[in-house]
């Protein structure tokens, strides 16, 4: 890292000093605005969002968008990301999760569809005028997809701070989330051929899908056998820390196979978390792996809210209305969308506008979805920025409403987790 960065400081890119300097900043204001967010009856994730926002290129300028420095940055929120999710698998109890499967199943579901069928069919008839007219179909998809999304991150943490990760809520959303992520990932398939040029057939569809849901499967069922066994003679090694360097290890090699395996990275530590929950060291493993997450996890919500350009907000640039105008429209139908698929599954009983309003957020899935879209020239600078737009816009009003939504109702169960 050090000789990269020195490399790009004698281009006029940030040195390490800058680098290092840089990374305080982010965790130190991480926690001033998260604190200033808690002191006010918000979750600290939205102070976390908002300090990006403040410390992003288009504001301050203290996080770079370009160079080696914002590449590290991005790898650090990666990690962050996978931290996190190795968290959430380690309170997820499997046979918990099975009492609401079914639910989660619908909620994914029609919250995939619904989204995707309102942001297509609203690209297609609002007469926006934006984008390639030749390619208006294609940039619906586009849009349609990047609607899809969930960010299971930023609600897993909304819940996490509010103690209610282990309610039945909770539960449905995480799953429902995971089931999105897979679904996600087909869908991200299908759209970056459309932006190849490249034509899908239902097979490679169903190819795509099987191995999102069989390395789930086999990940756990083969991890959940041995790991018990392994961390078993782990714990009685001599050299300190074993238990949660290797745990960690083990997670994000998961996410690397899983990557290689075609599904996504925070599949495989979502994986890992869940197979480490059946261990005896289970405890050891999340206490001492919760002060790792503590320091990378903030800087992923804080690199979040960074890639939000504050003079898109300015209603008085050109074209900057009407813009502001068509990303309220698609932002509102992201919203009920999803709020719409906590109304899913009739036949449970859960608070439904908790669970709709736990799936708003699309954060960096549907930052990813945009940037395919962009870096394929199939969407445009005006379109990206709606969609950006979208995004953030999703991403900083759930929180908040989550908060009203579980005021007062404590229900996490990590305490009395089920091995």
């Amino acid at each position: 890292m050090a000789p990269a960065l020195a490399a790009a400081g004698g281009a006029g890119g940030h040195d390490i000093a800058q680098f290092l300097l840089t990374i305080a900043a982010i965790l130190v204001a991480a926690k001033l605005f998260g604190e200033a967010a808690e002191r006010i009856g918000q979750p600290a994730v939205l102070g976390e969002l908002l300090a990006g926002v403040v410390l992003g290129s288009s504001a301050l300028g203290v996080i770079p968008a370009t160079g080696v420095s914002a590449d590290i940055i991005t790898v650090l929120a990666e990690l962050g990301v996978l931290v996190l999710l190795l968290e959430i698998g380690l309170e997820t109890d499997l046979r918990e999760m099975r009492k609401v499967g079914g639910s989660a199943v619908s909620v994914a579901m029609v919250g995939v569809v619904l989204p995707f069928l309102a942001g297509y069919l609203f690209w297609l008839n609002v007469p926006h005028g934006m984008g390639d007219p030749n390619a208006l179909s294609t940039a619906a998809v586009f849009i349609g997809a990047a609607l899809t999304a969930t960010s299971v991150g930023i609600t897993a943490r909304v819940l996490s701070d509010l103690s209610n990760l282990g309610s039945v809520e909770g539960r449905i959303i995480i799953g429902a989330a995971v089931i999105d992520d897979v679904l996600g990932l087909v869908i991200l398939t299908v759209v970056s051929g459309i932006a190849a040029g490249g034509a899908l057939s239902p097979y490679s569809v169903a190819r795509i899908l099987a191995v999102a849901v069989g390395f789930l499967v086999v990940a756990i069922a083969i991890g959940g056998w041995v790991a018990p066994r392994l961390f078993r003679s782990i714990a009685n090694m001599k050299v300190s820390y074993a238990v949660p360097v290797i745990a960690l290890a083990l997670a994000f090699g998961l996410a690397a196979v899983a990557d290689m395996a075609g599904s996504a990275l925070i599949m495989g530590a979502f994986a890992a978390g869940i197979i480490l929950a059946r261990t005896e060291q289970y405890h050891a493993i999340e206490d001492r792996v919760r002060p790792v997450g503590a320091l990378l996890t903030p800087i992923f919500f804080v690199s979040v809210g960074s890639s939000l350009d504050i003079n898109l907000l300015n209603p008085l640039r050109p074209g900057g209305g009407f813009l502001l105008l068509v990303a309220l429209g698609l932002t509102v139908l992201a919203i009920l969308g999803k709020v719409a698929a906590g109304y899913a599954a009739p036949w449970s009983k859960f608070r439904r506008l908790a669970v709709g309003v736990g799936m708003v957020p699309r954060g960096e899935v549907g930052l990813i979805f945009a940037d395919v879209g962009r870096r394929s020239g199939l969407l445009t600078d005006d379109v990206f920025s709606v969609v950006l737009l979208m995004v953030m816009g999703t991403t900083f009003v759930a929180p908040p409403l989550l908060k009203i939504l579980f005021r007062g109702q404590s229900a996490d169960v990590g305490a009395e987790h089920v091995l």
